[in-house]
């Protein structure tokens, strides 16, 4: 394994009061680091106790003694150098803030795709090391997803601190990929083993990170104060005029979009965070963002003014809206009856229209004909029947969880009675519940196979809230809670499953650029001289094998590699028809090298010596000539698992996939696409997990993270331009926000509204 290249040792940490800032800089930055401070002392503490409890456990649980004591002797030193990680760790944090006019490193400039790609870095890596990096980084990229808008404004307020353009997140102090970069360096006082500094990592990610979208929001109120572009936001503004500009292929329907103000495939792939455009990347059941319910509110303004008009409307269609007082059933006694019916099985009590009915019956005996419901709670039971409408209409009916998602509908209801919250929030618990349940539900089939564990936890969080609600909606709080902490196990085993595809594949790239520079290599080595045959056929399958793994191990600036380049020049001029003899050192190099990939020995020794021109082929038995193309041919090459089939080009691409094309080499990894899989129009998800920018090819998995299938960026596409295959956007990404809108827009049908909000009620 060749050593990785030690990058230039950091500068010292310093303190605020030596950094040289000046005056109204350091007391601000003081102030950060204050707030900071408190927030992140509180997550770092439940991070060490948790952290300590769980290699205890691990310990405890150890299947062979060699385990348990590698978990203890982690557990011991942990013990002995706890009490100096919080201050490392703000240290840390001190030192980013007060380089903070010192942090110059430009963001990264994206590779141009036709670049040739460098070799300059191409070298084995400690294995550990990269498990710790592709875990950070991963975290880091989590919190980037989830707070956009907050690292955009404090990367701007930063850059006036700092006096230079405005931070990207990943020289943001304080950014996510800093704090990352923090707890990495801090981890190394604690002298314990890489599994165990993986496990901190996750630690880290569960109870430091988990509030950090809120820290981010103290910090820009914090700078704001403090007179840091006080008037600074970041609001999408939408765009109700026509423009002559053309508008983009859209991502949905891979037609013209309606909207001129629509973002181009670019910036829907990954710039433009604003608006639902942006891709959507989380997994099954996972929380919505917090700026998710940002539609909400205004949609449920709307629900108010156009469920008015809809009673007012029905009110005069009917026969029997005579004027008269009528006895309206209270909420408490709407509640009571719909808790005694929760004890019928689903299949008795119906839809919610029939329960409607029954409750309605059941009021008329009681409190006479005339009675009714509330207009509010009328509304209510509306608005879920219309929300159910619009999840059944997408989950399977013989999924395996389709039964718990009708179980929920009662205490939904009631639950929405009491609490109009659930129609306001996209992260109210209850909504988050019903989104895991009915997103397993949309995505599960019979054929499909299923987490078992999970749908456990599906089973006892419906069991648990159908048992004991009894009108206090923290119930619906805790159960969401246990099943999301289950949700979050099965996320964390999805990315590790996908992790290690994902290294397969770049594994795999990275040899077929090995080849192809291997390959270019000999070509231009070559040239225009004359060489038999059978020497090409030699050159082309043993040789370049050697070169690919040279190229490998050692890396293109090394030594080794410029001695096979010298050694490939000398085999050419020994066997071009006009070359020098070779010298018996280059036959013994050959031999030895072509030994490293896997040839054995008389192998070896015989193509050296034709390569290096010591055998003839005119002295040689035509036989043996044979016998040795023979293996040859059926060798398989370095890293090949099969023979590759020859195809023939694809056809060009038209404009509609061309844009689409575009806008997948942009895509953020983790991206959804739906398939179409029949003329029925059902589809199927799959996570893009990679896809490579030399090679162009993309990497799929399922909700599980298991390896579904490889295939090219240009093929995908041709399907998304065919309609066949399209990308899901954050606004498509939750099943129940999604369904919710939908109920929406039914009422706005009905209403016969347009897309504006209606100010008045419906004209008598």
């Amino acid at each position: 394994m060749a050593p990785r290249t030690a990058a230039a040792d950091p500068p010292r940490p310093v303190s605020l009061a030596a950094a040289g800032l000046p005056v109204r800089v350091r007391r601000t930055l003081e102030r950060t680091l204050a707030l900071a401070s408190e927030e992140l002392d509180h997550g770092m503490e439940r991070m060490l106790i948790e952290f300590e409890r769980e290699l205890f456990r691990l310990a405890d649980h150890a299947r062979h003694p060699g385990l348990q004591s590698g978990y203890m002797q982690a557990l011991h030193s942990f013990r002995l150098t706890r009490a100096d990680l919080l201050p490392r760790f703000m240290i840390e944090v001190e030192s980013m803030l007060a380089g903070v006019r010192s942090a110059t490193e430009p963001a990264r400039v994206p590779e141009s795709p036709d670049a040739r790609p460098s070799f300059r870095n191409l070298s084995l890596v400690d294995e550990s090391v990269m498990d710790e990096d592709t875990v950070l980084r991963e975290v880091a990229s989590r919190q980037e997803g989830r707070s956009t808008l907050a690292l955009h404004l404090l990367g701007q307020r930063f850059g006036v601190l700092a006096g230079a353009p405005a931070f990207d997140s990943r020289r943001l102090p304080l950014g996510p990929h800093a704090l990352c970069r923090a707890i990495r360096s801090t981890a190394v006082a604690l002298e314990i083993s890489h599994d165990a500094r993986l496990l901190l990592y996750r630690m880290f990610d569960r109870h430091l990170m988990t509030g950090y979208p809120q820290l981010l929001d103290r910090i820009n109120e914090l700078l704001a104060d403090e007179g840091i572009l006080p008037a600074l936001t970041f609001v999408p503004i939408r765009n109700t005029r026509p423009t002559p500009v053309t508008a983009p292929v859209t991502a949905e329907t891979g037609e013209d979009s309606p909207d001129p103000a629509a973002p181009s495939p670019r910036s829907a792939a990954g710039q433009d965070r604003s608006a639902g455009r942006r891709p959507h990347t989380a997994w099954l059941g996972e929380a919505p963002d917090a700026d998710a319910q940002d539609s909400d509110d205004d949609a449920f303004a709307m629900l108010q003014q156009l469920l008015a008009g809809r009673r007012e409307l029905i009110g005069k269609l009917r026969a029997d809206s005579a004027p008269g007082a009528r006895q309206q059933l209270s909420t408490d006694d709407l509640v009571q009856t719909l808790q005694g019916m929760q004890a019928l099985p689903a299949a008795s009590r119906g839809n919610l229209a029939e329960v409607k009915r029954t409750v309605l019956a059941r009021a008329r005996q009681h409190l006479g004909q005339g009675s009714a419901l509330q207009p509010e709670d009328n509304d209510t039971f509306e608005l879920v029947g219309l929300l159910y409408d619009q999840i059944e209409s997408e989950i399977h009916a013989d999924a395996p969880t389709t039964p718990l998602v009708r179980e929920l509908q009662l205490p939904l209801l009631r639950l929405a009675l009491r609490d109009r919250g659930f129609f306001l929030h996209a992260a109210h618990p209850a909504r988050q519940l019903l989104n895991t349940i009915a997103e397993s539900a949309a995505r599960w089939s019979e054929r499909d196979e299923l987490d078992q564990a999970l749908v456990a936890s599906l089973h006892k969080a419906v069991e648990e809230v159908v048992s004991r609600f009894d009108d206090d909606p923290a119930i619906f709080s805790r159960a969401n809670e246990q099943l999301q902490q289950q949700v979050q196990l099965q996320v964390r085993k999805a990315e590790t499953l996908e992790k290690r595809h994902v290294e397969a594949a770049q594994g795999k790239e990275k040899l077929e650029v090995a080849r192809l520079h291997a390959a270019r290599v000999l070509e231009e080595t070559v040239g225009d001289q004359r060489l038999p045959r059978f020497i090409h056929a030699l050159l082309n399958q043993a040789w370049a094998d050697v070169l690919t793994l040279t190229l490998l191990r050692q890396g293109e600036d090394s030594e080794a590699w410029q001695q096979q380049l010298d050694a490939t020049a000398r085999i050419v001029s020994s066997c071009a028809e006009d070359g020098s003899p070779a010298v018996p050192e280059l036959t013994g190099h050959v031999e030895a090298s072509l030994g490293q990939v896997g040839y054995h020995a008389d192998e070896a020794t015989v193509i050296a010596q034709r390569l290096t021109g010591k055998i003839d082929d005119s002295e040689e038995d035509p036989a043996s000539h044979t016998e040795l193309a023979m293996k040859l041919k059926a060798r398989v090459r370095l890293g090949e698992d099969k023979v590759r089939e020859q195809k023939p080009p694809p056809p060009p691409r038209t404009p509609a996939e061309q844009a689409h094309y575009e806008q997948l080499r942009v895509l953020p990894f983790g991206s959804w696409i739906e398939f179409v899989t029949n003329q029925q129009g059902d589809v199927v998800r799959r996570r893009l997990s990679w896809y490579s920018r030399i090679t162009d090819n993309a990497l799929f998995v399922n909700q599980r993270g298991q390896r579904l299938a490889e295939q090219s960026l240009d093929s995908l596409a041709r399907l998304m331009a065919a309609g066949q295959a399209r990308l899901v956007t954050a606004e498509r990404g939750r099943l129940v926000d999604r369904a919710w809108q939908a109920a929406v827009n039914a009422l706005r049908s009905f209403a016969g509204r347009g897309d504006p909000p209606p100010t008045t009620k419906a004209p008598a």
